[in-house]
This record gives C-alpha cells, structure tokens and sequence, in this order.
C-alpha cells in the first residue's frame, strides 16, 4: 500500500468516527464518469490524493471547518466556486481549486498545477489581492495530517497557531499563474 491509499484509509476512518458522532454517515462518493466530467469543466486534472478524496472517501462534507465541498453537484461545489472566482474581480489564478470554504469569505485551496497540491488560504477581508493569499501547508498530504492529528492552525487543540501566522504567499507567484 503506498502513501497516498494509506492516507485515504487514515482520513476515510478519521472521517468516519467524526460524522458518527454528529452527522450520521459519510456522504457518498462521486459516480462513474464524474471526475472526468468535472476535471474537463476546470481544464485541468486533480492531485491524485484529492480526486481519492472524492471518489473513493466522500465527496465532500468531511475534513475541517464547515468539511470540503462536493465537487460537482450544488452551489456550493468546488467547480462552481472556481469557475465563479476566475469571473470575479480577485484575478482567481487557473488551477487553484477551492476545496473548503471557511466561511467570511475564506476558501482553504489547492493548487492543482503544484507537484505536491500546496494548499493555500485565501483571504480576501482586507479586500486586495496581493494581500489574500498565504501557504496554508506544501502539500495537500500535509494538510491532511494536520487535521488528524490535530497540529493544524485550524484545529481546536492544534499548536501551529492562528490563521495570521500563516506565510503569505507574495503576489507576484500567484499574479503570474492567472
């Protein structure tokens, strides 16, 4: 087994024990045909580990915060969200897949056209670009560790700070994406 189906397995049981004590089961996981279809509206395939996410854990509602959005279907899905933020005035960056929405505003992102799936925050409060963007983790397995164990700025309990305390990421390397 290798990392990536080792910390599909860790994050589906971490998921599991999570929404049982509130939520009931895990949503389901996307049908035959609906990655392809979603990676051909966005243009551009998924990190591996975050198209296992949905397709073999769930497809959304698990994860911190309010849970990662579906991909597909619903207002709130992360193909709707991308395709409305690159129409909006934040000069969106192509590939940059929002993933969770923390609400405010704030989107927890994943660079799709990284090696690793950075995930990166966005933060659009102070309402300028060049200040809305900050290196949330390198990678989305990262990400993903911080929440099961507890690490994560996000987390209650974690000891990686606040969401300030996060590295911004300079305009310049996003602007030049878009």
């Amino acid at each position: 087994m290798n990392e990536t189906e080792q910390l599909l397995e860790q994050v589906a049981a971490h998921a599991r024990a999570s929404r049982a004590a509130h939520d009931g089961p895990l949503p389901g996981v996307l049908g035959p045909g609906d990655l392809d279809r979603a990676e051909a509206i966005l243009g551009f395939p998924l990190p591996p580990l975050l198209a296992g996410l949905h397709t073999r854990v769930a497809d959304g509602g698990i994860g911190p915060g309010y849970g990662l959005l579906p991909l597909l279907d619903g207002p709130s899905a992360a193909v709707t969200a991308y395709r409305d933020m690159r129409r909006s005035g934040w000069r969106w960056p192509e590939g940059v897949l929002p993933v969770l929405d923390w609400g405010c505003g704030m989107y927890a992102c994943v660079d799709c056209r990284s090696p690793d799936a950075q995930v990166l925050l966005f933060e659009p409060n102070l309402g300028d670009p060049e200040v809305a963007w900050f290196v949330d983790a390198p990678s989305l397995a990262q990400w993903l560790r911080g929440w099961l164990d507890g690490t994560a700025w996000y987390c209650e309990d974690g000891d990686a700070g606040e969401a300030e305390d996060l590295d911004p990421l300079p305009w310049e390397r996003i602007r030049t994406r878009a």
